[in-house]
């Protein structure tokens, strides 16, 4: 033991002297908690901060709550995007059509919608469309032919690349599969050969999906030789894609995607609203179609204009849950904070995706959702929702509990259960189920659109420009291809 300090010593030896005791000894005070709660003043986590859009009231401290990813990006926010989910009846849609229409009254905030369910015969945010002046984009393979909206995969304002990569996509959605090494080629030659045709012809249409399908059936003598092969192998190794392709062409999905794009998408609206309720949820055509519009949004809506936008995908399993699909929404996440882009993705179990087939990229997708926000679930679900997401034991707990408008947030580690709070004005655009109401008559169908064929040089160049039958689209040229664009993106947003 070290000899202490004389003048330590000192002062002890004369404390205890005066006092008799070297410490004092504090006597137990009793009292109730009633009058404790004075003394022991309660405390609630940070909020998010005080700009942004206004959600509801925390529920422990009562104080407004706020979010928007946009201002919560970079110091308290990694990525933007956001997953919402919850067993239906809770609120999901309240939250997701309230907190469109207050990010709307941002002057730079654009939203496009992927509307799924259908009430009255018409998508649920057919009302909300209507108030803004806006026509629903519906997308329908039963409508007749000269009145149906079109979206072309070979839209001329795709690249090259990513026209490839999305043809492969909807080849093995449809066929539940990945194409093999032949069978690529036999596609990345056709399309190829279409588009030089195309140009050949002097670029006075589009390149449509019945072009593809007739140069798989009879390839060209050129693309043969490529391999040192005979034609008819290349046409044999093509036979299954083309099948395929003209399911879409003159099958039972036909009248959505094979022709020129449909003109009159107004791409400056503040909201755009594509209604897929008439799509049956569990054909292929609603992945494929889910696709389609994220790769042509991505090329013609998303630009360089400093608005931040975005992009609201309900029944968004069909996305997450089909690998394929989720590589192409995976890879315009992974760039989304650069493209200024934030992707709501709503749900409604997370074992429809962690389980299913695509859970690797199902996995990274949600690791990019740095807010998730739970609603009620039963005990069982919400340990596992728990235990995917790493949401506090107390956060697990309660969530069983949650009354509908409640729910818990999770924004990048602070948690908290949160009311969601519904306006009067906003109240009668907000309720999904309109059959209960009174003024529940559906509203007269909107006006077609005409089909767009414009003059136009497809984006990318020619098919030469990487190769003539350089790779087989593959998805890493592709994601290369879209991270070249989020650079230029913040290059001009920068000057």
């Amino acid at each position: 033991m070290l000899p202490r300090d004389p003048l330590t010593a000192l002062t002890d030896a004369f404390t205890t002297f005066l006092f008799g005791k070297a410490e004092t000894t504090r006597l137990p005070v009793r009292t109730s908690t009633g009058q404790a709660q004075a003394v022991y003043l309660p405390t609630a986590a940070p909020g998010l901060g005080d700009s942004g859009v206004i959600i509801g009231r925390e529920v422990y401290s009562g104080k407004g709550y706020i979010y928007d990813p946009f201002q919560l990006y970079g110091q308290q926010l990694p990525a933007p995007h956001w997953l919402v989910l919850g067993e239906s009846g809770n609120g999901k849609s309240a939250l997701e059509k309230t907190y469109v229409l207050r990010q709307l009254r941002f002057r730079d905030r654009q939203v496009v919608v992927l509307d799924a369910q259908g009430e009255d015969g018409v998508g649920e945010w057919n009302l909300i469309a209507e108030k803004l002046g806006i026509t629903p984009i519906r997308l329908d393979p039963m409508a007749a032919l000269e009145h149906s909206i079109r979206l072309n995969p070979l839209d001329p304002a795709i690249t090259s690349t990513g026209q490839l990569a999305l043809l492969r996509t909807i080849i093995e959605v449809a066929m539940g599969r990945g194409l093999d090494e032949r069978s690529g080629f036999a596609l990345k030659v056709a399309h190829a050969h279409v588009r030089r045709d195309i140009l050949e012809e002097g670029g006075n249409r589009q390149p449509i999906l019945s072009d593809i399908v007739e140069r798989l059936r009879h390839p060209s003598r050129e693309s043969a030789d490529a391999m040192n092969v005979d034609p008819e192998d290349v046409r044999a190794w093509g036979l299954d894609v083309a099948l395929v392709l003209d399911r879409l062409v003159d099958g039972d999905l036909r009248g959505m995607f094979d022709g020129p794009t449909t003109i009159g998408i107004d791409l400056d609206a503040p909201l755009i609203v594509f209604d897929l309720s008439h799509i049956d949820r569990n054909s292929i055509a609603m992945p494929i179609l889910m696709a389609i519009v994220g790769v042509w949004l991505e090329h013609t809506w998303i630009r360089p204009d400093r608005k931040k936008r975005i992009f609201l995908v309900e029944e968004a399993w069909h996305i997450i849950n089909s690998p394929f699909v989720a590589q192409l929404f995976q890879r315009l996440l992974k760039f989304g904070r650069r493209l200024g882009l934030s992707f709501v993705a709503v749900v409604h179990h997370l074992s429809d995706v962690v389980d299913g087939a695509a859970a690797k990229e199902a996995a990274a997708i949600l690791k990019m959702a740095s807010t998730r926000t739970v609603y009620a679930q039963k005990f069982d679900e919400a340990r596992a929702t728990g235990h995917v997401l790493g949401l506090p034991r107390w956060a697990v707990e309660i969530i069983p509990t949650l009354t509908p408008g409640m729910a818990v947030w999770d924004v990048n580690g602070n948690v908290q259960v949160v009311k969601h709070l519904i306006t009067e004005a906003e109240r009668p655009l907000v309720f999904t189920d309109r059959a209960m109401t009174e003024s529940s008559a559906p509203p007269a169908p909107s006006g077609a659109l005409a089909p767009r064929d414009d003059a136009v040089t497809p984006a990318g160049g020619s098919p030469g420009e990487y190769g003539e039958y350089g790779g087989y689209g593959d998805y890493r040229d592709y994601e290369a291809e879209t991270e070249a664009r989020a650079i230029s993106f913040e290059k001009r947003g920068a000057g």
